[in-house]
Parts: C-alpha cells; structure tokens; sequence
C-alpha cells in the first residue's frame, strides 16, 4: 500500500469538494477541518471558494448564515446525516437566504440505509440509488423555502487526514477507543436476557450497542472505500476484541463484494487494540524530535494531532498580552 495511493485518497476526496464550493459559503465541521489541514489545507480552499476567509465557517448549531448576497453554500460534514447533525442543518439553512446547498457527507449511503434500520436484503435490491440522500434533499428545498431551489447530498470519503508520508490519521474516529476490561460489565447489563460475557475474549458484535456498531461501520465504510481505490482486495487481521470485530465487519462488508471480485491488487489490513500497548502511548520518554515537540507544544485547537508553534518570535510585533492573537500559529502540517 503507497504512501502516493493514501496520499492521492485524501487529495482526491477534497477535489471532489472543491469542486463544488466556488462563490458559496463552506461549512466544515472538525473532523473534516482536520483532514483538510492535512490533506491541502485552508488556502487551497479559499483559492476554490474565491471569496473572503469570512465565507469559512464551523458546522454548530450556532453558526451565522449565509446573508442576501450569500445564495450557495456546502456543507462538509465527517458524520451520518440523522439526529442532531440534521437538526443543525436544517436550523443554519432556515436563517439563510441559501438558494443553492450542497451537502458533503464522508459516510456512504449504504451506512445510512443501516443507521435507517433498512435491512440487508432490501439495502441490496437499492443497487445504485440513494433514497435517504433524495429525501434530505427535498428536506433542503423546503427549509431553503423554495422547493424549485437546488439541493443536492452526495458522498465523498473524506476519511484520512496524511499526516507523513507513511502515516494517516483518521480525525473523525479520535473517540474509538478499545473496549476495556470493565466494559464487560456494562455490555452484560445491557443484555439481560442472553448469555453472559465472561471476558472481552467473548466480543463480538452481537454484545456491542448499536451506536457503537454503527460508528464502526462508518469506519469500515471509508477503509472500504480506500482498498477500492488503491484497487486492492483485502485480507483482514487482528489483535485485539474490538480490532476483531472492525476485521469481520470490513472482511463481510456486503456493497464491497462487487469491488473485492475485480480488485487486481492485494493488500493485508492489521487491525491492533490500542490498549495492547497503553504504556508506550501515555509515556513521554523524550528520545525523538517529533515526541518532544507534541509533549511540550500546546495543541491546535480544534485539531487531535498538530499543535501550535508561537511565531511572534519570528516577528517584530511585542510580546504582550494583548498581542497574543495578532500573528497566527505555525503547525506542523504547514511548514512553509
């Protein structure tokens, strides 16, 4: 697997939005910021949008909308399209004067089938259409209060954020976190009435809660997404209960059948409990550069994997309080 292939993933995904944002105001929520700091950062955004650094907005339930002469705007989200996150889209369109949304998810629509409880049979017969992004795209018309406006809701994979040329992280799943020992307890609670799990040894996805199991599949999703475009099948491995069950779940990924078939390449996928080695990752022994600066710099905020380099040293503005967000941060995505 190329560090070019993973490289060109993520640039390719953020083309496909950049595409779409010329002339509108772009709503991004953290996750996707992340991959797009990585990825080509703000700039190359702002060059698609051609408009002010104002037209760049977080995706919250508090943000502005779009005014008169804002008519165009793209919503870039790292998350499914259901519960808060669609009330929060509607809530920014309905105090816009939007006459044209586009909106960007980095889920597939075959998650959103299942977060919709449509079940595996009828999902297949639904081979090439979309009625869960159609529906939300009516929704859009309406809250734009025009129903002959323009709406429209695609995928794009924007999973990876290229941090070096051999390493991506993926900002959206910073929260998955192995199951631990005394999580047993809590998924026996929640399972009354079926045979007791004894050790997480006994995972499976059978014993994990929805909502977990659907953020894994949102995961699974965009590594499916990634061997199809490096054109390889893949072989799953794991260490680990909840690694096992990621593996199963990417191996038995129903839409990538057709892909795996025609897939002219083959790749191993590893898949390694983060909590078989917690004390190599809470420890700070000092003994590289890279580890010094993440242990001694603040973080970027907003970010889970870059930090804030001070460059008012590098300038000649005072160093007073007042001063202190005059000069942007430096970080090391961006080192030029």
């Amino acid at each position: 697997m190329s560090a070019a292939g993973v490289l060109s993933f993520a640039q390719q995904g953020w083309e496909q939005v950049l595409a779409k944002v010329k002339w509108s105001v772009v709503y991004l929520d953290a996750a996707c910021a992340e991959s797009l700091h990585w990825s080509c950062g703000s700039s190359r955004l702002l060059e698609a949008v051609q408009g002010p650094a104002c037209s760049l907005r977080e995706f919250e339930p508090g943000a502005i909308g779009g005014g008169a002469q804002q008519p165009r705007a793209v919503f870039v989200l790292s998350c499914l399209l259901k519960g808060r996150t669609v009330d929060t889209l509607r809530d920014i369109v309905r105090r816009s004067h939007f006459q044209y949304c586009v909106v960007v998810t980095a889920v597939s629509h075959a998650v959103h089938l299942t977060a919709n409880h449509v079940p595996a049979a009828a999902a297949a017969e639904l081979e090439g259409q979309q009625p869960v992004f159609e529906q939300l795209e009516e929704k859009l018309c309406e809250w734009m209060g025009n129903v002959n406006y323009t709406a429209e809701v695609l995928h794009v994979p924007l999973l990876l954020a290229p941090a070096a040329p051999h390493l991506a992280i993926t900002p959206a799943f910073a929260t998955l976190f192995p199951l631990l020992p005394r999580d047993v307890h809590l998924l026996n609670s929640a399972r009354q009435d079926k045979r007791r799990l004894s050790s997480l040894g006994e995972v499976d996805a059978a014993a994990l809660t929805p909502e977990l199991l659907l953020h894994i599949r949102c995961l699974v999703s965009g590594l499916s997404s990634l061997c199809e475009h490096l054109g390889v099948r893949e072989e799953c491995f794991a260490v680990g209960s909840l690694s096992r069950v990621i593996a199963t779940d990417l191996a038995n990924y129903a839409p990538a059948k057709n892909r795996k078939k025609t897939a002219t390449g083959r790749a191993s996928v590893v898949f390694v409990d983060r909590t078989l080695d917690l004390t190599g990752a809470v420890g700070h022994h000092g003994d590289n550069l890279v580890e010094k600066i993440i242990s001694v710099l603040p973080q970027l905020p907003g970010h889970t994997n870059d930090v804030m380099v001070n460059m008012a040293e590098l300038t000649a503005v005072q160093a007073m309080e007042e001063n202190h967000s005059v000069i942007a941060p430096g970080c090391l995505a961006q080192s030029k």
